[in-house]
């Protein structure tokens, strides 16, 4: 395929386009003026705007540079066409070929080396200096294309090639110097990747604002005579920054030790007129020619097999430990490009960088050749390297609502600065200290430990799932998984059991079909064309004397008694089977594949081409989905009664396969046989019965699913029938729900696309059609119902009935027969509808869908689940409510974290804007203990909240700024103000208050000796130590620490999300010990403590006031936020009074529908751009408001 580009104007393109990472790029040209502009700035600035350049790279492209168009720039901006628009600075970099490339040329415009390169080569480079110009984005390049004035990706081969191209222009090999310019060029066969040293991963994570920010502090504070409190965070962030970046470097060390033996293995390169060489393989270029050397090689780049055959296993890719056989690419002139037969066409001719060859099969010169199509991280290694490097961006609402609220806490603090500079200046202060007291307010309004709080929630939650069995290598999607409102399902291996039983074999004959024959232990079935065709036609591959592959075809073969003769080879592609010491006696002494032509995901079949031993007559059998194998045998062959006896098993939950033959006539020469020719005109030999039992596990898991409100969708690869069955009995459609099923047939001459609904019935016994066949019972008046279809259904939908895919996938419950490339759609379209979706796999063919995800979870435990967020070695489903657990658990501590840092900084920045009204603070002591005794130990233990073990029937919040989150924080700092403001007034109206005597409470004998330690402190104005001392102070400060416990306290709800807040001990032994702590230094009378801590005495009638007001204001709080906050029914009636309703799309979709008269279509056909016409009658649109 060519390149994904498309060009917008000159300033302007896109690359990627339709991808994961499609992109914008404009074109910039480097101003001088601009930029000495900017050094100025950034000086007067004190590196400040350097800063604000650094972390928004868009705003440094626009004030360094001017735009131009893209043939002229020397720098680009990129930016990502999603939601988050990100942006990236590149510059663009030229390239010249090396010299004795040009001196090849002879004084000719364009050199003769480059006559047989690539056709992207010839249009890249300036032919007259033999240099090129390009952008590297994401370890790949895209250069610029002289043509067609836009960037393209670089490419390996041409795709436009056909087989006999590729093997006439490569089959010799590259020339040395071709291969230089092809280096060049493309870059070297190397996935790297770097391990940055740790000063530079140091400097990296300390220009992260946070950090920036918390270096502003520390200053700050240090100025301010704040020492203890500023080393303590000094340490906390070297602490912080030496785990961030052993967490990254460590990383980086796992990914590099992945792909290090990639770039150091030696291969054998084939050279133009030169003979065979050994090189390393990072100096392999696409259009090389190397040997396959044998057994355990891993493929060190993406190749196409020309000669041979080799046996490879793509576990890494798929996650599918099953060996796939590979062919060599025919060197038959084709019509059209090598790769236009599909994906299941040309992957089976494509060694993927990687994997590892398990065997190879000679050609009749004993070699195994390929040539290079892709290498470094073009090829599928690099690919899924990158897509690990650089992940899909999580587009989650509490990131953003986050960043928004501490946007507002900043504007907060900034009108708090104002108010303090007014206090401060009217009281004659300095100019410095008044920039000081304003600057302080930032600290304390803005809650540093915030960002560490929420990090450590979610690394609590990643902790508790991997000791449940479930990894997770991107932790922010945890969060993701509280919001989980449909899973996706695989079915064979994720709902049901990974292995197939034989059940029956069931013939036809003449014109019906045979009695079942029941395989049972000691009982063979006889000699004949369906055992010759269970015996051959199948994959597998005899390894260390085992025969392995896929386990149907593994039962399938085994229960014939035969075996591989892996030493008796006939040519590349030839293999014997003969009878094994447990077999039946046969007629002859083996059977010899000859040819085999492999399954295909998109044609639903797989054939053999065989020749018994001591005969002459080639004989073809293949086997597949039964409605593709009786659409390719002759009408005669295929009984009347197939569709009802399909049915019948399918229903009950069987797998079923069709067989066929056909006899070829004499042996003769396989290489110009076409597979369209082999398989047609066959004859129906019956149906293969396998029983594929449902997990028992899948179940009850699945009506948890239901219970909690979260829709199930089953996405397979398997018969409709067979999927609907498995739906039923496992509970995912329930047996009195319409079951509707959707048949879409593609345009055909001038006849358009059409639509078709049917209404499925239950089974009965004895049924000779498939009309009659019913399976679930009907209520006319029930209003659940769930549309099942196909892939090939989805796909004419999806193409020609756009605006219908959404009114189904809203009740789409079962989709049989889909591609990989089907599935990933799939999971894409339901994201469009705004669900928040899981996919659920056991790695095979789902690792598109597992990536595209909002939260992939893989069954697998081979290497390719680093392609999914989350991979789980419980072998069922039970991991999906586990992970929704721990997702909600995790999302709903992260609010209460959120909203204790808020209130807290609010409540501290309340107490000190009211202290500084008598130009007074916190002491430095004060501030130490609230900061760090009181809010970091409870943010950090307040996240060891574990899971409630049961999903409750509603969601999480879906976002941080929601009514009630807001109301409960507003609510909350009002409080506190009202507490700490009437114990500023309070205390001021006690008798025994002086303003400038803090000894005029205590009693004489604790003021005499209060008065020995400095009596200077008597007069408010002046500082006493590092604090100051008041009533005020000791009254707030001790309302302000309450407060705090308090709210850690009310904040901590456990059901319906968690559990109960006395689960977590240690957060009940720290709010206990906090508690105790702070109720001392209301009642004790310590002067040295008093002292150090710049408190006063106070009377004790005055202590057991502070304590009521606390008491006051935890029943107060504790009210608000249960009969308000978190009363579920009040909000509900609130938002319909209101008249507000969900405006996610498919709430919208849903109302819409419910409103829509004939819907859903029981029967009838729709045609692309006609009315519908379809009878309804028995549809009564009763149906309840959408959950």
């Amino acid at each position: 395929m060519p390149p994904k580009t498309d060009y917008i104007d000159g300033h302007r393109q896109l690359i990627n386009k339709g991808e994961e990472n499609e992109m914008e790029v404009f074109g910039y040209k480097t101003q001088s003026c601009r930029q000495a502009l900017c050094i100025m700035g950034g000086l007067l600035t004190c590196g400040f705007l350097f800063l604000l350049l650094y972390w928004k790279p868009e705003w440094n492209v626009w004030t360094n540079c001017a735009p131009c168009c893209l043939e002229q720039a020397d720098v680009v901006l990129l930016r990502t066409t999603d939601d988050f628009r990100s942006y990236r600075r590149k510059a663009v970099l030229w390239v010249r070929l090396a010299a004795g490339s040009r001196e090849g040329s002879g004084g000719h415009s364009e050199a003769p080396i480059l006559s047989a390169q690539m056709h992207l080569l010839k249009k890249t480079i300036v032919t007259t200096e033999l240099k090129f110009r390009f952008i590297q984005v994401q370890m790949v390049k895209y250069i610029w294309d002289l043509t067609g004035k836009q960037f393209v990706k670089v490419q390996g081969l041409d795709d436009s090639l056909s087989g006999r191209d590729i093997h006439s222009l490569f089959g010799e090999g590259l020339s040395q110097e071709e291969q230089e310019v092809r280096r060049i060029i493309v870059g070297p066969n190397t996935i790297d990747i770097d391990i940055p040293p740790i000063w530079k991963l140091l400097f990296k994570e300390v220009l992260n604002p946070f950090y920036v920010f918390q270096v502003f502090s520390v200053i700050l504070w240090f100025t301010e005579q704040y020492a203890e409190y500023a080393l303590t965070i000094v340490i906390m962030s070297v602490v912080s920054l030496a785990l961030s970046v052993y967490h990254v470097r460590q990383q980086s060390l796992k990914l590099h030790g992945l792909v290090a033996s990639h770039n150091n293995t030696l291969v054998t390169v084939c050279r133009k007129d030169g003979g065979w060489e050994e090189v390393l393989s990072s100096q392999l270029v696409p259009g090389d020619i190397f040997q396959i050397s044998g057994c355990k090689q891993s493929v060190p780049c993406d190749a196409i097999l020309l000669s041979g055959g080799c046996v490879v296993n793509e576990s890494m890719l798929t996650g599918e430990s099953i060996p796939v056989v590979k062919l060599a690419l025919s060197q038959l002139e084709s019509p059209g490009p090598w790769m236009s037969g599909g994906p299941d066409s040309y992957k089976r001719h494509i060694l993927f960088c990687g994997t590892q060859v398990i065997q190879t099969r000679a050609d009749e010169q004993g070699v195994v050749r390929a040539v290079v199509l892709q290498t470094g991280f073009n090829t599928a290694k690099g690919e899924l390297v990158r897509s690990i490097m650089y992940p899909k961006p999580t587009d989650f609402k509490l990131y953003r609502d986050a960043s928004r609220f501490l946007m507002f806490l900043i504007s907060t603090a900034l009108l708090g600065m104002v108010y303090s500079v007014c206090v401060w200046s009217l009281n004659g202060e300095s100019a410095g200290q008044v920039i000081s007291k304003a600057l302080d307010v930032i600290t304390i309004a803005v809650p540093p430990a915030l960002p560490a709080a929420l990090t450590v929630g979610i690394l609590y939650a990643q902790r508790r799932l991997s000791h449940s069995g479930v990894f997770c290598i991107s932790p922010q999607r945890i969060n993701m998984c509280g919001q989980m409102n449909l899973v996706c399902f695989d079915k064979t291996g994720t709902l049901t059991e990974d292995g197939l039983d034989l059940w029956g074999l069931s013939l036809a004959k003449h014109s019906s079909f045979a009695p079942v024959f029941q395989f049972s232990p000691g009982i063979l079935l006889p000699w004949g064309p369906s055992f010759v065709a269970m015996v051959t036609c199948h994959s597998l591959i005899r390894i260390d004397g085992v025969p392995q592959g896929d386990p149907l075809e593994l039962k399938m073969f085994e229960a014939t008694g035969w075996v591989v003769d892996e030493d008796a080879e006939r040519g590349t592609q030839s293999v014997l089977m003969k009878p094994g010491p447990q077999a039946s006696k046969a007629p002859v002494a083996g059977v010899l594949v000859l040819q085999q032509f492999p399954f295909s995901s998109g044609l639903q079949r797989m054939s053999v081409v065989t020749q018994e031993l001591g005969s002459d007559e080639l004989v073809v059998y293949l086997k597949g989905a039964p409605e593709r194998v009786a659409s390719l045998c002759r009408p005669e062959t295929v009984p009347a009664s197939f569709p009802a006896h399909l049915s019948l098993y399918t229903q009950q939950g069987f797998r079923v396969i069709g067989m066929a033959y056909r006899s070829l006539g004499p042996a003769g020469d396989l290489s110009s046989i076409s597979r369209e020719a082999v398989e047609s005109e066959l004859t129906f030999l019956g149906l293969l019965i396998l029983e594929n039992r449902p997990k028992p596990e899948t179940g009850p898991v699945l009506q948890e699913l239901s219970s909690a409100r979260i829709r199930s969708v089953m996405v397979t690869g398997d018969n409709l029938e067979t999927a609907v069955t498995v739906a039923n009995n496992s509970g995912m459609v329930p047996k009195t729900s319409r079951v509707i099923q959707v048949e879409a047939a593609p345009p055909s001459g001038s006849t358009p696309a059409s639509v078709t609904w049917r209404l499925l019935e239950e089974p009965k016994h004895n049924c000779s059609t498939i009309d009659s066949c019913v399976i679930t019972e009907l209520d006319q008046n029930c209003s659940d119902y769930h549309f099942v279809m196909t892939g090939k259904t989805y796909e004419v939908i999806l193409r020609h009935f756009h605006s219908l895919l959404p009114k189904l996938l809203l009740n789409g419950t079962v989709f049989a027969r889909m591609s990989p490339g089907q599935k990933t759609s799939l999971v894409e379209e339901f994201q469009r509808l705004e669900f928040v979706v899981g996919m659920c796999g056991d790695g095979a063919n789902d690792c598109g869908a597992l990536k595209m995800a909002h939260a992939g979870i893989s069954l697998s435990e081979q290497d390719a689940s680093v392609a999914s967020p989350f991979t789980s070695k419980i072998p069922n489903i039970e991991c999906v409510p586990l992970l929704i657990r721990e997702g909600r658990a995790a999302l709903v501590t992260s609010y209460c974290v959120f909203k204790y840092m808020a209130l807290y900084s609010m409540s501290q920045y309340l107490g000190v804007l009211l202290l500084y009204w008598q130009r007074n603070s916190f002491g430095n002591y004060q501030f130490l203990f609230e900061d760090l005794a009181i809010n970091t130990v409870i943010g950090f233990t307040m996240n060891l909240n574990h899971a409630h073990p049961k999903l409750a029937p509603r969601w999480p919040p879906a976002q941080l700024m929601s009514p009630p989150m807001l109301l409960s924080v507003v609510l909350n700092v009002i409080l506190s103000l009202a507490l700490q403001t009437a114990g500023f007034l309070a205390v001021q109206q006690q008798a025994w208050y002086l303003p400038n005597d803090i000894y005029s409470a205590c009693t004489p004998g604790n003021a005499s000796s209060s008065a020995g330690n400095g009596t200077h402190n008597s007069t408010l104005s002046v500082p006493c130590g590092p604090g100051f001392k008041s009533y005020e102070n000791t009254t707030v400060w001790l309302l302000s620490l309450f407060s705090c416990i308090t709210v850690a306290f009310i904040f901590s709800r456990g059901k319906p999300f968690r559990k109960a807040i006395y689960t977590n001990y240690l957060f009940v032994l720290v709010l206990l010990s906090q508690l105790a702590v702070c109720l001392f230094f209301l009642f004790a009378d310590v002067p040295g403590l008093y002292q150090f801590m710049d408190l006063v005495c106070t009377p004790t009638v005055w202590r057991l006031h502070i304590l009521v007001m606390l008491l006051v204001y935890f029943v107060v709080a504790l009210a608000i936020e249960e009969f308000i906050i978190e009363n579920r029914t009040l909000w509900l009636w609130l938002r319909r009074c209101a008249g507000v309703q969900s405006q996610s799309c498919y709430r919208k979709l849903q109302r819409a529908l419910e409103k829509e008269a004939g819907w859903p279509p029981l029967s009838g056909t729709q045609y692309a751009g006609c009315s519908m016409a379809f009878d309804n009658k028995a549809f009564e649109e009763h149906r309840e408001t959408g959950h």
